[in-house]
């Protein structure tokens, strides 16, 4: 029997995951003003604290115009916390990378969000697990 998508408990669910990510990115926009970023430029900066990443991989993964990611690495650049350099696997693709400062900035800018982190700390491990899990089946991905 499938289930209506229209169901209460389906509607609340979807409600309240609507108020998580509303105070999510609330919070993320005021901790970016924080450090004086917007907060694309500090989703771009979080995203390069990984790895050196690509320009057009940086728009894939924000699901933005390529245009809009060299504006905002233009003006990341331009702080001295992001630089540009060539791919050592193909020299004609630029690779953004985050500089000394701009690590320290987005590890400063992960430290000051704790509207995530608190919430999830009054869980224990095994609904912390639970839920990464759900997350990732909601989204398609494995769970294992």
């Amino acid at each position: 029997m499938a289930i209506s998508r229209t169901d209460p408990l389906t509607l609340e669910v979807v409600e309240l995951i609507g108020t998580v990510v509303s105070r999510y990115h609330q919070e993320y926009e005021q901790a970016a003003a924080e450090h004086a970023l917007t907060g694309a430029q500090a989703r771009v900066l979080g995203l390069l604290s990984l790895e050196p990443v690509p320009m057009r991989r940086i728009a894939q993964k924000l699901k933005c115009e390529p245009s809009n990611v060299t504006g905002i690495v233009d003006r990341l650049e331009s702080r001295g916390l992001v630089e540009r350099r060539p791919d050592p696997a193909d020299r004609r693709v630029k690779l953004a990378a985050p500089t000394p400062e701009g690590l320290d900035t987005a590890r400063r800018l992960r430290e000051s969000l704790d509207f995530a982190r608190e919430p999830l700390g009054q869980l224990t491990e095994v609904e912390r697990t639970l839920l990464r899990d759900l997350l990732k089946r909601m989204l398609g991905e494995d769970a294992l």
